[in-house]
């Protein structure tokens, strides 16, 4: 008796769990909704919360504030960010294809299938406060050092070397802040995601052929 009452509380707290989990998604969702579409200063937490359907108590239940809410936004997004294109990585691990399959699959899957995603992470969580900021600043350190690493594994695998011992970086750098760019001007500003493609194409012909210009 005494097990099977063990069993029943374990199936009760694993359900708790399992609506707790779905609470704080649907309210994720619903801010991020809001956010990439109103803008984080116009979004309040009773819109977040009649959007996610539930009361405001509760989003405060799971989320300090609007801040936390943006900050955990944000986590979730660059971890995304990264495991797609770190993925990439590892499927032509030490390659230069495989950095331009990666840069491929930044234009043509996630700008495309995340554009509320794009805005909060090129948008949204941009000179917002110190907190995100400091985000903000560990997200761009973990990007550059992951391409970086791909292009060191790319140059000792296939025998070529670059000019100086910070080109890896600089071309890391200027990668990121291409695109940092684009993204801004041309998808956030200017609404152009139905040249999605042609965009993107030209940006990673651009950056492969500065790439392979410096290989020696």
């Amino acid at each position: 008796m005494k097990s099977e009452n063990r069993k029943i509380l374990t199936r009760s707290a694993v359900r708790r769990q399992r609506e707790r989990e779905e609470r704080y998604q649907t309210i994720l969702r619903a801010a991020e909704s809001l956010f990439a579409k109103e803008g984080y200063h116009q979004t309040s937490i009773n819109q977040i919360a009649d959007l996610a359907e539930v009361s405001v108590g509760t989003v405060y239940f799971y989320f300090k504030n609007k801040e936390d809410l943006l900050i955990q936004l944000f986590e979730e997004i660059s971890y995304l960010f990264r495991s797609m294109i770190g993925g990439e990585f590892k499927k032509r691990e030490a390659s230069l294809e495989g950095i331009m399959r990666a840069g491929h699959l930044f234009f043509d899957k996630f700008c495309s299938l995340y554009p509320d995603k794009l805005a909060i992470l090129y948008r949204e969580t941009v000179g917002q406060s110190p907190a995100l900021a400091e985000h903000r600043q560990r997200f761009q350190k973990k990007i550059i050092g992951d391409l970086q690493g791909a292009l060191q594994r790319a140059s000792e695998n296939m025998g070529f070397s670059f000019p100086s011992p910070d080109s890896v970086e600089v071309i890391a750098v200027s990668i990121i802040g291409i695109y940092d760019c684009i993204v801004s001007h041309f998808l956030l500003s200017n609404d152009r995601t139905q040249d999605l493609k042609v965009i993107g194409d030209d940006a990673v012909s651009f950056l492969m052929g500065g790439i392979r210009s410096m290989c020696q």
